[in-house]
């Protein structure tokens, strides 16, 4: 009897137990559930900014190549040896200058005899003019003696030409370059002696999006620059193609500048150009490190008051906003939809943040210009 009562209170005291541990599961799972459902998420550490309305000043931005407004390949019209190098690399010469001369001994040889015959057959000419006044000359004699003068003269001045293709002058005044050529050297026809290049006038070409010709004009400004944030030379558009390329879909533009001071520029140099467009007010323009782009379309967060049940009077939470951006420049992008004056939105950090999550706002840093200081 004794053990049937002992193993009786062992049941019921082992039952009181597992429905102990059972009840005592369940209110930990529930005690942990609502400590997690009423705690708030720390706040993110995020940069922002002020929506503002300002001037706007766009432009089309472009790469062109610098050419000189002349410049050519100087190359000698003749064969023969060099007798004389009359320039050195890079000096200036003007219109119409001797640079080389080739050996002409056999061609000013030719010239005498050329000479020599004009007068020969000049005297005869007139002779037979004067037998032919007395009746003893016959007309053919005379048109035979007076076609002998033609050719001797035609003679003579192909052997003028020939000398005068023995020597190289500058077709128009500027800077040569580096001889090609050597004093001794027998060089042949179109042989390059060197390149002559106009540094004081120069072009400028580069391509535009066919969708702004409509906005670019010939005589319009363009600026010049090796830099893209020091465009300190100027020039104006003197040419616009007036078809594009179908597979880039550019048009291509030539601008010219005055490149008479030394701005160190020579023809084929790499150029960032501009071509500034009117000034636009009241334009709402962010950075664009504010605007993300997602499968669903460009969103900005903004910063807004907590209005959580229980949230602290200074505690700020982001919201999504998309918006419709427009033309960028430089680090800026417009916004044409969606934002308003006044409106502060996230500028760095988004990538840590949902919508609705806490945020502690930090711009003791200002990203958006942190490379100016580099």
């Amino acid at each position: 009897m004794k053990r049937r009562i002992l193993a009786a209170l062992f049941l019921l005291v082992t039952a009181v137990i597992c429905a102990g541990l059972i009840w005592f599961n369940f209110f930990r799972q529930e005690m942990i559930g609502q400590f997690f459902a009423n705690m708030q998420a720390p706040a993110q550490v995020v940069s922002t900014t002020t929506v503002e309305t300002r001037t706007w000043e766009p432009g089309i931005t472009a790469i062109g190549t610098a050419r000189a407004a002349k410049g050519a390949e100087l190359a000698v019209q003749s064969v023969g040896l060099v007798k004389e190098i009359l320039f050195k690399a890079n000096d200036k010469v003007e219109k119409g200058a001797v640079l080389v001369r080739l050996d002409d001994a056999v061609e000013r040889a030719d010239l005498l005899d050329a000479e020599s015959a004009v007068k020969i057959n000049e005297t005869a000419l007139q002779r037979s003019k004067q037998l032919m006044t007395s009746g003893i000359n016959t007309q053919a004699s005379l048109d035979q003696v007076s076609g002998d003068l033609d050719a001797a003269r035609s003679k003579l001045a192909r052997t003028r030409a020939s000398i005068e293709l023995k020597t190289l002058s500058a077709p128009f005044s500027g800077t040569i370059g580096i001889p090609q050529i050597e004093v001794g050297q027998y060089v042949a026809s179109g042989t390059v002696v060197a390149t002559l290049q106009d540094l004081e006038h120069m072009t400028v070409d580069f391509s535009i999006p066919e969708q702004f010709v409509g906005r670019v004009e010939l005589g319009q400004s363009v600026r010049f620059g090796l830099e893209e944030s020091n465009l300190d030379l100027s020039g104006t558009i003197v040419g616009i193609d007036p078809r594009g390329d179908e597979r880039t879909r550019l048009v291509n533009v030539r601008a010219k500048m005055d490149n008479s001071t030394d701005t160190g520029i020579i023809p084929g140099r790499f150029l960032h150009v501009r071509i500034d467009l009117p000034v636009e007010n009241d334009i709402i323009v962010v950075p664009q490190t504010a605007v993300v782009t997602s499968l669903y379309g460009d969103y900005v967060y903004k910063v807004v008051v907590d209005d959580k049940e229980g949230a602290a009077p200074d505690s700020q939470m982001i919201r999504q906003a998309f918006v419709k951006s427009g033309r960028r420049e430089g680090r800026d992008i417009e916004v044409t939809d969606g934002l308003l004056a006044g409106d502060v939105i996230v500028t760095s950090g988004q990538n840590k943040l949902q919508p609705g999550a806490n945020v502690k706002v930090d711009n003791t840093l200002d990203i958006t210009r942190a490379s100016e200081s580099r």
